[in-house]
Order: C-alpha cells, then sequence, then structure tokens
C-alpha cells in the first residue's frame, strides 16, 4: 500500500463532486450569484492551505466511512444543504467516475494527468476568484513536487492501492450504460482498442535477438484490436495540452445522471455486514478525521443570505424512495463534526460515540462531536 495516494485519491473524488454540484445547480436553476457562492465555498474550503498540509503527509488511506465524513463536510461548507440519499448518490457518482478513470489510465503516472484535468476544469470555476485561483495553483505546485519524482514502480504502487480502494464498489450509473462502459452487473468493460500509453509500440510484431544483442528475426501476430500509437505526451506543467481525456466533466452535456445498486453489491451488502466489536484501525481513522477537519476552515455565511437544499434525484419522491430502498449497510451515516479549539494553543480532543465500543478513544487533534443526526 502506497502512503502517497490520499492526496490524489482526495482530490479527484472532489472534482468528480464539483463537476456533479455543478451540473445540479444549472438543472435546478439556482441563481448564479448563489451557484457561484456555492463552488466558491467548497472549492476554498478544499484547497485550504493548512488542509492542503495534512492531506500531503505520508499516510494509509482509510475506510470509505471515514473519507465520506470529510465530502460530507466539505459539501455543506456553504450554503447548500443535501438530504442524506442525495448525499449518498453523490458519494456514489463520484466513486464510480473516478475508479472508471483509474481502470483506464493508460499508465500508472497517468492518474496525475488525471488529477490534473479535475484542478484545470476547477479553476474554471473560479475564473472570477483570484484567491482561490492562487490556492488550487499552490496544490498543482505540492502534486508536481510530491508526485513529479516518482519511479514507474512507485506510480504502479499507488494505482494498486487506488484499485484495492474501489474492490467491489459495482455501483451502476446511468452514463455509463448508456455509453455501453459500464455492464448491467456494475463491472466496467475495459477496451481492446484506442490509443496506447505514451512510449509503447503497437502490438503485432515479435522481434527475435540473439545473445549478442543482433536481431534475427521477425515474426508478425494478430492483435485482435484497433490500436494507434500516442500522438504525444500530456503535458505535467501547469498549463499545457494534458492529452488524455480522463478527470475532464462528463457533466458539460446536461443529461440527468442515475445510479443502481448492482445484484453483486446488494448480495455483498448482506455478506459484510459490520461487526458490533470495535474496528482496530478506529483510533487511526479518527486521527486522520481530525487532522483533516481540523484543518478545513469552514465559513459561516454572513448575513442574511438563507440556504437551500439541493437534490440529486429529478423529483423529491424519488429521493425518498431512493433512501428508502438503499440497503442500510451500504449508506453512510451523516456525522455532525465539529472541531473546536479550547484555548490557544492547547487542543483538547474527545470522541463521544453513539456506541459504547468507541467510548473513550481520545485523539491527539481538536475536538471531535460526533452523532447520527444531521443538522441543518
Amino acid at each position: 500500500m502506497s502512503v502517497r495516494t490520499l492526496p490524489l485519491l482526495f482530490l479527484n473524488l472532489g472534482g468528480e463532486m464539483l463537476y456533479i454540484l455543478d451540473q445540479r445547480l444549472r438543472a435546478q436553476n439556482i441563481p448564479g450569484d448563489k451557484a457561484r457562492k456555492v463552488l466558491n465555498d467548497i472549492i476554498s474550503t478544499m484547497f485550504n492551505r493548512k488542509f492542503m498540509e495534512e492531506l500531503f503527509k505520508p499516510q494509509e488511506l482509510y475506510s470509505k466511512k471515514a473519507l465520506r465524513t470529510v465530502y460530507d463536510r466539505l459539501a455543506h461548507a456553504s450554503i447548500m444543504r443535501l438530504n442524506q440519499a442525495s448525499m449518498d448518490k453523490l458519494y456514489d457518482l463520484m466513486t464510480m467516475a473516478f475508479k472508471y478513470q483509474v481502470l483506464l489510465c493508460p499508465r500508472p503516472k497517468d492518474v496525475l494527468l488525471v488529477t490534473f484535468n479535475h484542478l484545470d476544469a476547477i479553476k474554471g470555476f473560479i475564473q472570477d476568484s483570484p484567491t482561490i485561483l492562487h490556492q488550487v495553483d499552490e496544490t498543482f505546485q505540492q502534486l508536481t513536487e510530491t508526485y513529479g519524482g516518482l519511479s514507474a514502480g512507485e506510480f504502479q504502487l499507488i494505482r494498486q492501492t487506488l484499485l484495492i480502494f474501489f474492490q467491489d464498489l459495482h455501483i451502476r450509473v446511468s452514463i455509463f450504460l448508456k455509453d455501453k462502459v459500464q455492464n448491467s452487473n456494475g463491472r466496467f468493460v475495459l477496451p481492446v482498442s484506442g490509443p496506447l500509453p505514451w512510449g509503447t509500440k503497437v502490438p503485432g510484431l515479435i522481434r527475435t535477438f540473439n545473445n549478442k544483442g543482433e536481431e534475427v528475426r521477425k515474426a508478425e501476430f494478430k492483435h485482435g484490436g484497433s490500436y494507434v500509437a500516442a500522438p504525444k505526451e500530456g503535458s505535467f506543467e501547469l498549463y499545457g495540452d494534458r492529452v488524455l481525456k480522463l478527470g475532464t466533466n462528463m457533466y458539460s452535456v446536461n443529461r440527468p445522471v442515475e445510479t443502481h445498486m448492482s445484484g453483486a453489491s446488494e448480495n455483498l451488502a448482506a455478506q459484510t455486514q459490520e461487526s458490533i466489536a470495535p474496528n482496530p484501525l478506529a483510533k487511526e481513522e479518527l486521527n486522520l478525521l481530525a487532522r483533516l477537519i481540523g484543518g478545513m476552515e469552514i465559513k459561516k455565511p454572513s448575513g442574511p443570505e438563507p440556504g437551500f437544499r439541493l437534490n440529486l434525484f429529478t423529483t423529491d419522491e424519488e429521493e425518498e424512495q431512493a433512501a428508502l430502498t438503499r440497503p442500510e449497510e451500504l449508506s453512510y451515516e451523516v456525522i455532525n463534526i465539529q472541531a473546536t479549539q479550547v484555548c490557544a494553543g492547547d487542543y483538547t480532543s474527545q470522541i463521544l460515540f453513539p456506541s459504547s465500543s468507541y467510548n473513550n478513544i481520545e485523539l491527539q487533534r481538536p475536538c471531535l462531536l460526533l452523532s447520527n443526526r444531521h443538522v441543518t
């Protein structure tokens, strides 16, 4: 498992979240000023300098529920509110989109180009906010410094860590089903044609060499695909042609997006209910949350501007039905997390859980108050 995976996972999932929210804000005809405020507030929180410093520290990936808590906090960093069913759907779409991108990366290193595609698109949302643009550019610089010198083997380990994180997630997404890149069981269809990874040749030729390194024989074979050589390598600079299209906004054309649990996922949920025994990684996961969320600076809305609820479903009835039919084991409880500083330079940590199994777990970071109640 790579300890350099978390920044790539967080930034790419965050990019997908912003794509989806932007599409739904437009679909629900939210006034432009409110929509811009929501995206600006979320992006500003997401790229907060202290938050990024914690994110880029070498660390293991933790559970999907732990990360989901961070995204719930992030999605509610502005005047917008999501019901749990919509938040579940948002997280499903985020994870399946990035899983697809990781699977289709021609080279392990190209996951960095996918990340840059997300950052390029995020900058498009905040063109009129130079301060937030500077935050995103600083994160780009951190990415370049952290990943620019890694070997192909290290990138392969990062890709493998991401695939392990996404293992057994087979949620059907309407866009993928319509484009025939996902089967009805929720598994993706990997192409056997198209551009090859940069630096590789079109398959179909076998060359044999002797012990002196001289070519002595050639033989051709049919590979069964329709491959083409990559025209050029994508740019890893701040501005440039990424070439790779993975990670760009697939919601730029307005079309409805639905998610459905596959039969395999439902069976898996029935077989893998969480044990009531404490998770041995619970303390580490909560320390992660404390560090990450403690670094978030959530600005409370100033003035009398009212909030609004965003629905990721076509109607309220669909949202209510989704909440009732989603398997309980695959629905993430919404956790209210409040990080507070008791006094200057002195942090007190305490965890209060509804389950006594986790009582008295202490952290080394700001106080977290967790409950199953979603505060709107």
